[in-house]
């Protein structure tokens, strides 16, 4: 990572760990080794206090009495309510972006699955990268500027996206297609509807298998 060298660091460090998080690279439940991490980025400890604060704040990290603090692995409750918020946002944002789509951004969301459409093993990792980009540029193509604010703050796709993909992609690409081409024929009511159905059987699945946890307890 290329070392950080500006006046206001807490704020590019809190962006450089956030984007560590989204990524994977600091995985739900990892501690995290200050010094290790103030090194590797590049700064002194701290603005990356301050920046472990302000994460901490948005529940993407936790400190732990006599352990340290750790990438906040969230609970099942808390990723379904992130499901429910998506629901609402990303069904608005499908809308929407049916409404005002150009034709180059509607040939980035194609191009984002069409590497897995005549593939027999879809491969997670970068499926799961896809999978995110096209919820993250639905919100985007949406030109509305209230969304991504809302999202942001509330760290909803990061929280989502905890424990990775709910379904696999055998599942979901014909979704991601449905809710595409509803967008392509500019029918913003059924791209709506698509997309928090999409949503809805994830967080719904999620459901069902933390009350299969809690009666198995």
């Amino acid at each position: 990572m290329a070392k950080i060298e500006h006046v206001d660091l807490s704020l590019r460090v809190y962006d450089a760990l956030k984007s560590m998080i989204l990524s994977g690279k600091l995985a739900p439940g990892q501690k995290i080794t200050q010094m290790k991490l103030a090194d590797e980025i590049g700064v002194s400890r701290t603005p990356l206090l301050k920046a472990l604060q302000m994460l901490e704040h948005e529940l993407l990290v936790e400190s732990i009495p006599r352990r340290g603090m750790f990438v906040k692995a969230m609970k099942p409750e808390e990723i379904i309510d992130a499901f429910d918020c998506r629901e609402g946002l990303e069904g608005i944002a499908a809308r929407l972006t049916a409404e005002r789509i150009t034709e180059v951004q509607l040939r980035k969301l194609k191009n984002l699955f069409s590497p897995y459409e005549k593939v027999k093993e879809i491969p997670l990792k970068e499926y799961g990268y896809a999978d995110q980009q096209f919820h993250k540029l639905l919100i985007q193509f949406s030109g509305n500027k209230i969304l991504p604010r809302v999202e942001m703050i509330g760290n909803i796709h990061i929280i989502s996206y905890n424990r990775g993909l709910i379904r696999p992609p055998k599942e979901t690409l014909s979704e991601h297609y449905a809710i595409i081409n509803a967008i392509a024929n500019r029918n913003g009511e059924l791209a709506e509807l698509q997309a928090k159905a999409h949503l809805r059987k994830s967080r719904d699945l999620l459901a069902a298998s933390l009350k299969v946890e809690k009666t198995s307890a």
